[in-house]
């Protein structure tokens, strides 16, 4: 069922539609190397044969999953070979993410002295999988999952095609038999076509496609989800940020969507104690509290109780008062810490373990706060010698951090009134 034509072709309309870059590249016959990423059952390999049969070249196919270096020079001396015949060769390879960096490397003089045009499909963001110097070389263009209504396009085409498709078995479809199939295929054709053809496989004469059949068929899960790849992390980054921006609705979207997806719940778990760490902070601390407990009763009693502990730490981080006031706080201490170097604690800060240690001063003049007025001692001074005051952590006005805030706006007050005299950043 693979289209042999660019009118042909389903969906992908914002690089093929009529005027789009890809598009008039294609038709003007203006060949140039480039990485198609999109998601399973887009068209990448079928766009690279419909590029390759248009403009008259040669076409090779290698898949990085099962390719060597000697499949390589065997395609490269293929294509010598055809380029002398006065031929162009598209080099077409498959999951091209999964070669190595001196692998990727290896067709950069080929794609520079023109002896192929490079094409790599890969599910994978290129930014991260591919090296620079092949990206430069090579355009990259975006495909995107088929919607429902391509989907279902694609499914009556092979229905009615006697020769390419199973239009030879006139088979009759209910429409709502063709939504599940276009509902369950997750803007994926191939996956589309596959449900559709064990679907018909298991029709009875007669019978013709029913709802019924293709419910047994799908059963078992339709989602698209690599547990190390793209979707994984565009989701995990979604849940993350629907808590920060307090949607917890959005929150329990994303949390359900990858565990409908196969995730391990402890994972989500762990990314849920960082949250509340990173944007709930001190505003709640009982958000930490809960989150921690989440984990425990992931641990402890498995799935579903614990992912319904985890659904619950979700909901309370989107619905609590929000600060990254700590988060931002280490951060600054951290690059303070590597940017000035080795400071030397005060004397006074030092512990005193031995005489000789007391007698070159350790720990004299040190006031025990304990013994002062509301356990502060007020003008004392913590940073090492030489370095300006810091003030790192600065409470939100939201939540309990409003009431740390006032308590380190009068403790800064008692400093100044003791004559503190120190220059703050």
């Amino acid at each position: 069922m693979r289209p042999r034509t660019l009118d042909a072709f389903v969906g992908q309309e914002h690089i093929l539609g009529a005027g789009k870059p890809l598009r008039q590249a294609i038709e003007a016959d203006a060949l140039h190397s480039m990485v198609l990423w999109g998601p399973p059952g887009t068209g990448k390999t079928t766009l690279a044969r419909l590029i390759a049969s248009l403009s008259g070249a040669h076409f090779i196919a290698i898949s990085a999953v099962f390719a060597g270096v000697k499949d390589i020079r065997a395609a490269i001396d293929e294509a010598r070979r055809v380029r002398a015949e006065g031929r162009r060769t598209v080099l077409f390879v498959d999951e091209v993410h999964r070669f190595n960096k001196a692998q990727q490397d290896g067709f950069l003089p080929y794609v520079e002295d023109g002896t192929i045009v490079f094409i790599g499909a890969t599910t994978e963001n290129p930014s991260f999988e591919l090296n620079s110097a092949l990206l430069s070389r090579a355009r990259v263009y975006v495909l995107k999952a088929l919607s429902e209504t391509d989907i279902r396009g694609v499914l009556e085409r092979a229905l009615g095609d006697p020769v390419q498709g199973i239009g030879d078995r006139e088979l009759g479809a209910e429409p709502e038999a063709l939504d599940l199939l276009a509902r369950a295929a997750d803007g994926d054709a191939r996956r589309a076509l596959n449900l559709l053809e064990m679907a018909a496989d298991l029709s009875e004469a007669g019978e013709g496609l029913t709802a019924a059949r293709v419910r047994e068929v799908v059963a078992g899960g339709t989602r698209r989800f690599d547990k190390g790849g793209e979707v994984f992390y565009d989701q995990i980054s979604a849940l993350h940020k629907s808590v920060r921006g307090s949607d917890p609705d959005a929150a329990l979207y994303w949390f359900a969507r990858m565990l409908d997806g196969g995730c391990d719940p402890l994972y989500v778990a762990r990314r849920v104690v960082r949250m509340a760490s990173e944007d709930i902070g001190n505003a709640d601390p009982r958000g930490l509290d809960l989150a921690l407990k989440a984990w425990d009763v992931q641990e402890r009693l498995g799935s579903p109780e614990g992912e319904l502990a985890i659904a619950q730490a979700i909901v309370y981080l989107a619905c609590a008062p929000k600060s990254n006031a700590v988060y931002l706080a280490f951060g600054e201490a951290m690059r303070d810490a590597k940017n000035l170097g080795s400071l030397d604690v005060p004397l006074h800060l030092r512990n005193a373990p031995t005489r000789l240690m007391k007698e070159l001063g350790y720990g004299k003049e040190y006031r025990y706060a304990h013994d002062e007025q509301d356990a502060y001692a007020a003008g004392e001074r913590y940073f090492p010698d030489g370095m300006e005051r810091r003030h790192y952590y600065r409470p939100v006005p939201r939540g309990l951090e409003e009431r740390i805030a006032e308590r380190l706006k009068a403790l800064r007050e008692r400093d100044r009134r003791a004559g503190r005299g120190e220059r703050e950043t």
